[in-house]
């Protein structure tokens, strides 16, 4: 008998795989049936101070590179858990999604634990996406 199963999926489109050259994601939600999404558009910036990141789920509190780019994000409806950006595109055209519920997989885990003050799902996108030129490579040598 199968068991049902709730996980979220995604699907990255490059731009080498679409027709006209676009980068495009597809994916699902597995909180519920009905879980609303905003899409949001976060402008490049450069601050003159020393920008962080402080999860809310965590606690941990990151540094961050003073110029990031200008990406889109799909957090949720609510940020009383956190972000939870969950997959965005930035200027350089890099797509990321990061909300899989790796939580679900204990062989993953038994390679890669969670850490008790890290980072997790909530806050990938966030600290991830806005600072990359390309999937491989960090911009400025930085890497969260």
């Amino acid at each position: 008998m199968l068991q049902p199963r709730s996980s979220c999926t995604s699907i990255l489109i490059g731009k080498g795989a679409s027709a006209d050259g676009s980068v495009m994601i597809g994916r699902n939600e597995d909180a519920k049936a009905s879980w609303p999404k905003h899409f949001v558009v976060h402008p490049a910036r450069t601050s003159t101070d020393s920008p962080t990141f402080t999860s809310k789920e965590t606690g941990v509190t990151i540094p961050l590179p003073a110029t990031a780019q200008q990406y889109t994000a799909t957090p949720e409806w609510t940020d009383q858990y956190g972000l939870f950006e969950e997959d965005g595109i930035n200027g350089a055209g890099v797509a990321m999604s990061a909300t899989e519920s790796a939580y679900a997989n204990p062989r993953v885990l038994s390679y890669d634990p969670f850490v008790e003050h890290g980072i997790n799902e909530e806050a990938m996108v966030t600290i991830v996406l806005p600072y990359v030129d390309s999937a491989g490579l960090a911009c400025s040598g930085w890497v969260p």
